[in-house]
């Protein structure tokens, strides 16, 4: 049921006890007896080589940053895939994870990033895959956003009042007087409260007035668009008088050329929008399950590293995955720390006091017996 499910998991580990099967269902147990708290899956993570402690340590503070840089691009790429649908936000999600199972899914599905020595080649690997996504995506999102900017900016021209749209697709040849050497045709926003005073004034607001040569020729909520003909000499006159009747004469020269020009550059972008669309949103697709899968990975390294540097070798602990119940969080950390407190002691005699180890640095995190990670998946901002 998603309305009690969590949208973020907890990745924890535990050391193996008899077995490494027995701290799974130990766990298990205790977390299903009370109602069940979570949704827990196992969360195997292939043996790697250890190195030295120092090694470790220092992998500790690399992982965090590049767990950090990863998450930063998962949410990037998802955040701009709920731009790119625009009105269709709920299709987002489907794009993106389908449910919270697609984690254990992805997990299994995917071991590409381990080689068997926790050296830097997981680590290098993850982030050069990561780093080109995050440069793809800067260049994809800038080329697609200028294309609809454009758009937009053109549409904006033919919307709006009749005192700014674009009137190009309005007006037709036949409502001007063109190509006379004495004669020019105007167009005259009226509001409409006003127009019987138009009909009644126009003709007189200036001398050589064409009679009765205006025309409603568009009307929008608040005016109509008139034309009127004139002689050119009386033009200025008749902007000034006509001012005073809040007729508002309108800057437009009738140029079919240019007109032309303008409703081909928006067939263009909008094809060229229509055209980007599919691919763009496949792209994204594709590398949102590739940043995602890096991600689950650089957990996977995080909990091998802080496992053993907690719990000590040989290596011996079991990751676990548990998808928390909303109503039930806080007893479900309780239930945790009942299992796991004995640890505490154990984890003092691994660790030598002097040492700054990530994991146990109380200023940067929550601190429990148990290493732990959460996973938020709630990727998208919607506005």
């Amino acid at each position: 049921d998603r309305g009690t499910k969590m949208t973020e998991f907890w990745l924890i580990s535990a050391p193996g006890e008899k077995t490494c099967q027995q701290t799974w269902e130990k766990l298990h147990a205790a977390t299903t007896k009370h109602n069940n708290l979570s949704t827990n899956s196992k969360f195997n993570i292939p043996d790697l080589k250890v190195g030295t402690l120092d090694v470790l340590v220092g992998l500790s503070d690399e992982l965090a940053k590049l767990d950090a840089f990863v998450e930063s691009v998962v949410k990037k790429v998802a955040q701009y895939m709920a731009d790119v649908l625009e009105d269709s936000k709920d299709k987002v999600q489907e794009n993106l994870l389908a449910n919270g199972g697609l984690l254990e899914q992805q997990w299994q599905a995917e071991h590409k990033f381990f080689s068997s020595s926790l050296d830097t080649v997981p680590f290098l690997f993850i982030f050069k895959g990561v780093n080109q996504i995050d440069n793809d995506l800067k260049a994809r999102a800038s080329a697609y956003n200028n294309l609809k900017g454009n758009l937009q900016n053109l549409e904006r021209k033919n919307a709006g009042s009749l005192l700014t749209r674009s009137l190009a697709d309005i007006v037709k040849k036949e409502d001007f007087v063109l190509d006379s050497e004495y004669l020019v045709t105007l167009l005259v926003i009226v509001p409409k409260l006003n127009y019987n005073d138009w009909v009644k004034q126009y003709e007189t607001l200036a001398e050589m007035v064409v009679p009765r040569s205006s025309n409603v020729l568009f009307e929008d909520q608040d005016s109509y668009l008139c034309n009127v003909t004139l002689f050119r000499k009386a033009v200025d006159d008749f902007k000034h008088k006509a001012r005073e009747f809040k007729f508002m004469v309108r800057d437009f020269q009738y140029n079919e050329e240019e007109m032309k020009a303008d409703k081909e550059e928006m067939n263009r972008l909008s094809t060229d929008k229509k055209k980007q669309f599919g691919p763009l949103v496949r792209w994204l697709k594709v590398n949102f399950s590739e940043a995602f899968i890096a991600w689950i990975h650089v957990k996977a390294l995080r909990v091998f590293v802080e496992s053993v540097l907690r719990y000590g070798l040989p290596v011996n602990f079991q990751a676990m995955l548990l998808q928390p119940n909303k109503k039930t969080m806080k007893k479900l950390r309780e239930v945790l720390y009942d299992l796991y407190k004995h640890l505490d002691s154990s984890a003092a005699a691994i660790i030598d006091a002097t040492m700054d180890i990530p994991g146990l640095n109380l200023s940067q995190q929550e601190y429990y017996p148990y290493v732990y990670y959460k996973i938020d998946c709630n990727l998208l901002e919607f506005k």
